[in-house]
């Protein structure tokens, strides 16, 4: 039967409430104040609290928060003289399962007790069963992230390898953007996304000839053109795609600028999404910082430069702010 703590200054009514519950079959316990409940409670498992609602040193509804805090398989019942509106809340707010008002009778007891047990074993069986439906959200949740993850590999390696001088490119510029998504107090749901499009944002150069990609001398105004269609590439590989963040539209917009003269779209100011404005600074500082077949690498000093005098014009302030910090104090270096 289920084990009950009776939590009361008073010895005689200790003795009487324990009379009552032990003859319909309860195990009752006994604690005097709040340190003998609390201490009883440390080292035996109970169903059920009986607390009177005036003790000294401690109140009974000072010991329910305590009980409802730290022993949540355990329902509180209250107990009081006081038949007032302000009791009846303090007891309530406290998160009790109800009290009962003295003198009562012996049924009036015993029913109370009942209902709150009956109450308590179906919040348990609630609780078990949430938290059961989360572990399997949660394992769903990791299962679909591992295979995503294991088709983003599968594209990073794919145009890594069609474009072996930008090999790393991508990788590089999702550390760099999620350092400054950080930088930017930004959530980490948000973080995590811009992270997987940053390392796919180049996917469309699977359609540009080889031969462009590695030019080692400048692009005609139709090899430029044909590069440039790599973010509507991308976008169209992976738009049916259904990732948990926005990843298609940041691969389309990746090369958008504040001033609506980037491509595809010539978006401008917010109709570029903020994930997209923090690839496209990060992209600019990688590729600069970095050699190309057309040019030697000219230097993460001058990619700062770039983006510093551009900051407002070409690209998002905050995003500009938190890579000039990242490099100003040291925080983040490409590998």
């Amino acid at each position: 039967m289920a084990k009950i703590l009776v939590v009361d200054d008073e010895e005689q009514l200790r003795r009487l409430l324990g009379q009552i519950l032990s003859t319909h079959g309860f195990n009752c316990f006994f604690a005097a104040n709040g340190k003998e409940a609390r201490n009883h409670l440390e080292n035996h498992a109970v169903a059920l609290a009986l607390c009177d609602v005036n003790m000294p040193d401690e109140s009974g509804i000072d010991l329910a928060r305590h009980i409802n805090d730290h022993h949540p398989d355990t329902a509180v019942l209250m107990v009081t003289g006081e038949d007032d509106p302000e009791t009846a809340r303090a007891v309530i707010e406290s998160g009790t399962y109800g009290y009962i008002i003295k003198p009562f009778h012996n049924s009036e007891l015993v029913i109370n007790v009942q209902n709150a047990l009956r109450r308590l074993k179906l919040e348990i069986t609630n609780r078990n069963y949430r938290q059961e439906l989360e572990n399997r959200v949660m394992e769903r949740t990791a299962g679909l992230k591992n295979a995503l993850e294991g088709m983003i590999q599968v594209m990073t390696r794919t145009i890594e390898t069609r474009d072996p001088y930008t090999a790393g490119h991508q990788q590089r510029v999702a550390s760099l953007a999620v350092a400054m998504a950080e930088e930017m107090s930004l959530g980490k749901d948000l973080i995590e996304g811009i992270h997987m499009a940053g390392r796919v944002h180049d996917l469309g150069k699977i359609s540009v000839p080889a031969e462009i990609l590695s030019k080692p001398g400048k692009l005609t105004e139709i090899e430029f053109a044909l590069i440039k269609t790599h973010a509507t590439t991308g976008y169209n590989i992976i738009a049916d795609v259904e990732f948990p963040w926005p990843i298609a539209r940041m691969v389309l917009e990746h090369h958008e600028k504040m001033n609506g003269t980037g491509y595809p779209q010539g978006l401008s100011g917010d109709e570029i999404l903020l994930e997209s404005r923090i690839l496209c600074v990060a992209d600019v500082v990688e590729a600069m910082s970095s050699h190309r077949p057309y040019r030697p690498a000219l230097g993460v000093d001058i990619a700062l430069e770039e983006i510093s005098q551009n900051k407002g014009v070409l690209y998002d302030p905050g995003a500009v702010d938190a890579c000039l910090a990242l490099f100003k104090n040291g925080t983040f270096r490409f590998d």
